[in-house]
This record gives structure tokens, sequence and C-alpha cells, in this order.
């Protein structure tokens, strides 16, 4: 088929014009043969995430198209006049089922449902029409899909479940649906031992958090496979209040470590959240000056190898040792100069921080490339 050709369908399914697509494909037989053909080669198919898209090289078929348009009427005709095959994929493995669950077409579900599409189906990575349907917060998708046999247990690659997706989103609806409908759904973690709780911690979804610790069994505390706990997923990513919840209903500690002993108000250091930072050290106690690691670096040392020069003002304000140095003999401006961070290390310097050597002999000025940094330390 040509491209002309395969444009002039793909607009037709897009806009959802049935007739015209009918007397198109009626009167050119030769367009019969090729209605799986939009997407592939030199023709013309959506994207997953576009409203219509070139979507070159994506394989789809005009099933595809108007599943994730929601056109029900072509979906039909496709279907039971030409005899397009419900599971036909594209070069990402999607099916019809996959667009129409994702993009909350919940009549295409439905119909593509009662034609006996398979509703756990798996696309590229492994991933089911429902967990697409929970990453775009679409319930009535959901509730159709769970009502159909789908299994909320099914992983993708990563060893993600739908109530993962559902917690990351935030949706507390379909959280609370899945769990009605799959009471230990929640007993699930990813390959890299994330819980759903650890999920909703660190994108902040408060009530969501608040679901699962009133109505699931997580311990306290329970580590992924760095040693991270839902806690330091709260506060490092500056969700004070989620950090709160998990302190008051969960005992969760504000001191553990992970598995390389950072404490969280290391963690805030990397991420430069400083509310987060005021809470743990005004509002907990915890200690500025606190170590971490073999190195024994500071909080200072971390937020200077990120540039965090906002967040190295706040810790300075809150006590921390401007001196203060790793194993290796590296202060703050060393670990600056490492990051050739030019205004981190110019604060530091008129802090009063000396540049001097490391336990290697090196200062941190022999760690400046950037011409900027050089010039810093050329004025100095």
């Amino acid at each position: 088929m040509d491209e002309d050709t395969a444009r002039r369908l793909l607009k037709m399914t897009q806009e959802g014009q049935l007739a015209c697509l009918r007397r198109h494909l009626t009167v050119n037989d030769e367009n019969k043969r090729h209605v799986l053909l939009v997407g592939s080669g030199g023709g013309s198919g959506g994207s997953r995430g576009g409203g219509g898209g070139s979507g070159r090289g994506s394989g789809d078929s005009l099933l595809h198209v108007a599943a994730r348009h929601g056109h029900v009427d072509i979906v039909r005709f496709l279907v039971e006049t030409l005899r397009v095959d419900l599971e036909t994929v594209n070069r990402d493995y999607k099916r019809a089922m996959h667009e129409a669950a994702s993009r909350g077409q919940h009549g295409c579900v439905t119909y593509l449902l009662r034609q006996g599409a398979t509703v756990d189906c798996l696309k590229k990575a492994d991933w089911t029409p429902l967990m697409m349907a929970c990453t775009r917060r679409h319930l009535g998708v959901v509730e159709e899909l769970l009502s159909h046999g789908a299994d909320p247990t099914l992983t993708n690659k990563d060893g993600w479940t739908s109530f993962h997706i559902a917690c990351r989103e935030g949706d507390a609806a379909i959280v609370k649906h899945l769990l009605a409908v799959s009471p230990d759904v929640w007993r699930t973690e990813s390959k890299v031992l994330r819980t759903p709780l650890h999920t909703a911690a660190m994108h902040g979804c408060i009530e969501v958090v608040g679901i699962l610790l009133q109505r699931c069994g997580f311990a306290p505390d329970s580590p992924d496979s760095c040693g991270v706990t839902p806690f330091m997923d709260a506060v490092r990513n500056g969700h004070i209040a989620v950090a709160e919840l998990l302190l008051s209903t969960h005992k969760a500690s504000p001191t553990l470590a992970d598995r390389l002993g950072c404490q969280p108000v290391h963690q805030v250091a990397v991420t430069g959240q400083q509310e987060a930072l005021l809470f743990l050290v005004r509002g907990l106690g915890a200690d500025v000056n606190q170590k971490a690691t073999s190195m024994e670096l500071t909080a200072l040392h971390y937020a200077a190898k990120e540039g965090h020069t906002d967040m190295i003002e706040t810790l300075l304000t809150l006590g921390a040792d401007l001196s203060a140095r790793d194993v290796k003999g590296r202060t703050a401006l060393h670990m600056a100069c490492i990051g050739q961070h030019a205004e981190t290390a110019e604060l530091l310097l008129k802090s009063g921080l000396e540049d001097t050597e490391d336990s290697s002999g090196s200062t941190a000025q022999q760690y400046a490339r950037k011409p900027q940094l050089v010039r810093l330390f050329e004025m100095n």
C-alpha cells in the first residue's frame, strides 16, 4: 500500500469516518488486504502516547488506531466485516486491547472483551491492559477488565503489578477496588524488593499511603534491595506530610541507614530537599554532621558534590561543619570542584573554607576543569 493511501486510511480511522472508510475499503479490494500495514515501513500509524501522530515504524493496524481513539463502530467494522484478528500486534506487541485500556476507551474495551479478546495479553516488557489502565487512572476500565478475569497479581519485567502502578499514580479509588477484588494484592515486591508502600511514599500519594497503612500489613521500615525504606523515599523526595504519617502511624525510623550507610539527612542533601532537611534536623533532631558510608561523608559533602548551593546555605545555618573532611581528607570544596560546580565552590570560599590539600596532596583547585571554576580560583 502506498503512503498516500495509508495516510488517508489512517485519517479516516482517527476521525471516526466509518462511512468513508467502509466505502474506500469496499471499492478498493487491494486495501482490504493491507489494513494491518498503516503503521509499518513508510506508512503512518498512531504512537502510544500521541494523539494521532505519525508513529512511523510502529506497526499499528487500523484496529489499533480505532481502539485508541474509541471508535467502537470502526472497531466493529474491522472485526466483523473485514475479519481483522483481535490479537493483531504491533512492533511493541501491543494489541487493540492495550490501546483501548490505556486511553480509557471503555466502550472499545467492553466490545473487544465480548468478542473474546485476551484480557491479560502481554505487550513489550510484559505489560497487561490492566496495568496500562491503572497507569492512566481509568477506574471504569479497571473494573471492566477485572470483571472479565484480569489478574492483578501478574508482574511486568520489573516485577511490578497493577497494584504497584495504581499506588504510584495515587488513585485511591483504583487502589481500594483492587484490594476489594483481591485482598492480598498488596503482598508483592518488585525485582528490587520495592513494595507498593515504597512507591506511594516516593510519589507523595498521601491518601494512598493512608489506605495502605490502614488496610495492609506492611512491616515498618521494610527495605528495598538498596536498603531504602518508605520513610527515606518520602523525605528524599520532599514529601514531608507522607513522612510524618509514616512516623506517627507506622512507627518508621528517621535514623536508619541504607546499604551504603546513608541516613535520611544525607539523602535529602543529595536530592536538594531543603524543607525535608529542616524537618529532619529541627523537627526530629537529626545530626547535621553525621558521617555516612565508609568514606565518612557529611551532608555538606553530598550537597557540594551535587551543586546544591541553596542546600549548603541551609546546612551551614543548621550548624554544619564547614571544614569536615572525609577519609581521603577531602572537604566540601573538593567535592564541589569534582562536580565542577563553580557557584557552589564560590559560596564555600566566601563562607571561609580554604583550599587545602587532601591526603593525596591534591587541592580542590586541581580538580577544576570548567573555565568558570578555573577563573574562580585565579581570582582568589
